[in-house]
């Protein structure tokens, strides 16, 4: 497949298109914001005035949306990729939405004989610039196979996990492990900033054991340098953490680390972070210790 649509090209979409371009796919981009169209145009892209004529145009779409409204818009609305797509295009939707709309789009595409999977990624921003995006996938094998390749022009770790709605159901089970992560590193931070010790070295010295992780690594240097210009925001993995809970109480599985984590989330928002890095967790501990974490 070489003529791929993508739509969305925001924080995280932006520089998967252009990894696209780079590994010499033909691209075809949509977005709400044409600023961020025409740029991709400067790199090589065709821009295209709505999501219909990128399913009469493309072998494949991809959708990098924000919620779940946007991309049922995209695809299932008056003017969306499934009014004009031919029998055997693929949808890759690699937002984070629910299971219950990503199953419900699959079916619906199904009867137009359109192919859908549903591939949320991991890595934020930093991973999508490298191209080196974690990606799970739900759908039927022999789709994957045929799409494959794209998928690893975007990231090194592509799993398909299970059928339609099993990628977004690992990519709110990667959220809740990410931005908890997250959030018990901030409150050690904070203890251990208010204690009066270094904390650039306190992080040194942990880094290697067992508290060590990725989100350790990406997230205490930015911390340190007061930096939370967003990767991934507040306000994006919030939306997360309430589909995680939702989807959670749906089935029968209660969540009391995710809850508190979700009113943390609200009571950054109401505070004015909503559009700050993840990494601004911290902000929350701060606040609450009177204390702050920074660089000696």
């Amino acid at each position: 497949m070489k003529k791929i649509g993508f739509i969305g090209l925001g924080i995280m979409g932006r520089p998967m298109a252009l990894n696209l371009l780079s590994k010499g796919y033909q691209v075809t981009v949509n977005d709400i914001n044409k600023e961020a169209v025409q740029s991709l145009v400067e790199a090589g892209a065709v821009g295209a005035e709505s999501p219909r004529m990128l399913g009469e145009t493309c072998d494949a779409i991809i959708t990098m949306l924000p919620a779940n409204e946007h991309v049922k818009q995209v695809i299932l609305g008056e003017n969306g990729i499934l009014s004009g797509a031919k029998p055997g295009t693929v949808i890759i939707d690699m937002s984070s939405i629910t299971p219950v709309v990503s199953k419900e789009i699959a079916s619906l595409a199904a009867e137009k004989d359109v192919e859908m999977l549903d591939a949320p990624v991991s890595g934020g921003e930093p991973k999508a610039v490298d191209g080196m995006l974690s990606i799970m996938v739900g759908g039927k094998e022999e789709v994957f196979e045929q799409v494959k390749d794209v998928l690893y022009a975007l990231g090194t770790e592509v799993t398909l996990v299970g059928g339609n709605g099993s990628g977004t159901t690992a990519k709110l089970a990667n959220q809740v492990i990410v931005n908890l992560n997250i959030a018990a590193m901030s409150e050690a931070l904070v203890l251990a900033s208010k204690s009066g010790i270094d904390v650039e070295k306190m992080y040194e010295a942990i880094r290697g054991g067992l508290a060590g992780s990725a989100v350790l690594d990406a997230k205490v240097p930015l911390i340190l340098d007061r930096n939370f210009v967003a990767g991934g925001r507040i306000d994006i993995n919030m939306k997360d953490i309430t589909n995680v809970v939702d989807t959670a109480h749906e089935i029968g599985v209660p969540m009391p680390l995710s809850s508190q984590l979700l009113e943390i989330f609200h009571a950054l928002k109401v505070d004015g972070k909503a559009t700050d890095d993840h990494g601004g967790i911290v902000q929350y501990f701060e606040k609450l210790a009177n204390a702050e974490v920074r660089r000696k």
